[in-house]
């Protein structure tokens, strides 16, 4: 499915998670954690690793763990950057840039990502991948 593990004995993913096709993981030099029942979408970006803009040769990596709980749900090529935790039930909107913590069970959206809601009722599922379009 051309998913992308850059050094995957640093992604540790939990029980029942969908990865879409087209997905990078990025466990160079920091960790990702994903709970149980998490969706990632097509092309989702998770990166641990970045340039730091104040570097004066440019040669400086910075970045941090990135940790995901459970029944969180990432859509259609949202990017996670460096550092970030994403709460319990909490929701990634397609294409959000999401560079600064998220709380559990809100909704974010947009670039940078920004809180656009709340997701309602319980997550209580336990998700079963059914490629019903291969």
């Amino acid at each position: 499915m051309n998913v992308r593990f850059l050094n995957g004995r640093k992604v540790f993913l939990g029980e029942r998670n969908i990865i879409n096709f087209g997905c990078l993981f990025d466990g160079r030099q920091f960790t990702i954690r994903t709970g149980k029942d998490v969706s990632i979408g097509p092309e989702a970006t998770l990166l641990t690793l970045g340039h730091d803009p104040h570097s004066d040769d440019f040669s400086r990596g910075i970045g941090g763990d990135i940790t995901i709980g459970d029944h969180v749900w990432i859509a259609y090529r949202a990017i996670i950057l460096p550092g970030v935790s994403i709460g319990e039930g909490a929701v990634v909107a397609a294409g959000a840039v999401v560079t600064r913590d998220v709380k559990p069970f809100t909704i974010v959206g947009g670039s940078p990502a920004r809180e656009i809601g709340q997701r309602r009722g319980t997550t209580d599922y336990k998700l079963s991948y059914d490629p019903f379009l291969l």
